[in-house]
């Protein structure tokens, strides 16, 4: 079925303007010609010419509220949020023995199968990815599409962002990610196996900056206790009102991305619309051809 609307309806309150064009030139003319009577054949064509102003406004009125017709439009709540995972790619990553089935496999390789059945379960969140070692990057921006964000995870490798450890980069780098996010609900999830030994941003930095915009950081240690920093962690999820979590094994690890599916989500609106068409140009352009008349007409 076919539909038409303006985007824009609420524009058409500038038609009220149009009260001026008649009332406002009166009172001045008044000011200037005491004795309008004198000009009675000039009124009349004063008359026409404010019903043309009032037609060319009425259609420029009309091109900004942005005429269209569209074939099916949806317009729902999403209820998601805003979430950057923040990973940890430096050297110790490439160990194995995190997983006691599969022994030969790669922390990482683990932590990204565990990701990325967590993701393709979270159908209404707005999902980034930033890796950090040395130095930090955004290696997925905020999307909703988690087929891409899947895609992209298999690029992840050992090392790719240096051997070090530099969670201040990695949780600013999140943090600028998520200013471009829309939902009310903002969280990072930063997940490491070592010390902060690293980076051009301190940790304390990061984390009230998080703070500033309401940001909750839940914080992952994985590997052996002692492999890790435990007390900062605590420490950075305590301060954004999170939560700090502790896996020594993938199962553990499964169990603690479960919890963590259970987040409050915050609603984020979205509309669609199918087989667009816009027809603003028409009244736009009959717009310009009147104001072409009147300017040949004052001309003659």
């Amino acid at each position: 079925m076919h539909h038409f609307e303006f985007e824009y309806p609420y524009l058409f309150l500038l038609l009220l303007l149009i009260f001026c064009i008649y009332k406002c030139p009166t009172s001045i003319e008044k000011y200037i010609f005491p004795h309008t009577h004198l000009f009675t054949k000039f009124t009349s064509w004063l008359n026409k010419e404010k019903l043309l102003y009032s037609l060319i406004f009425t259609l420029l009125v009309t091109a900004l509220a942005s005429p269209i017709s569209y074939d099916q439009k949806s317009s729902h709540e999403r209820k998601g949020r805003d979430l950057v995972f923040v990973l940890d790619t430096s050297g110790s990553m490439g160990e194995s023995g995190f997983d006691k089935e599969q022994t030969n496999t790669l922390k990482l390789n683990i932590l990204k199968k565990v990701i990325n059945d967590f993701i393709t379960k979270r159908y209404d969140d707005n999902v980034g990815i930033t890796l950090f070692g040395s130095f930090a990057y955004s290696s997925v921006p905020l999307t909703y599409d988690m087929h891409a964000v899947s895609f992209l995870l298999h690029f992840l490798e050992v090392g790719i962002a240096g051997e070090n450890t530099a969670i201040g980069d990695g949780l600013f780098n999140a943090i600028s990610l998520l200013k471009k996010g829309s939902a009310k609900n903002k969280v990072i999830i930063l997940v490491t196996d070592g010390f902060a030994n690293s980076g051009e941003v301190s940790v304390k930095e990061a984390v009230a900056l998080a703070k500033e915009k309401g940001i909750k950081i839940y914080t992952i240690g994985i590997g052996k206790k002692g492999s890790y920093d435990t007390t900062l962690l605590q420490k950075i999820a305590s301060e954004t009102m999170a939560k700090m979590f502790e896996a020594s094994s993938a199962q553990m690890l499964q169990n603690i991305y479960t919890e963590l599916n259970t987040l409050q989500p915050s609603k984020i609106r979205s509309q669609h619309y199918l087989n667009k068409h816009l027809y603003f140009m028409y009244p736009l352009d009959l717009a310009a051809l009147l104001l072409l008349y009147l300017l040949g007409r004052r001309r003659i």
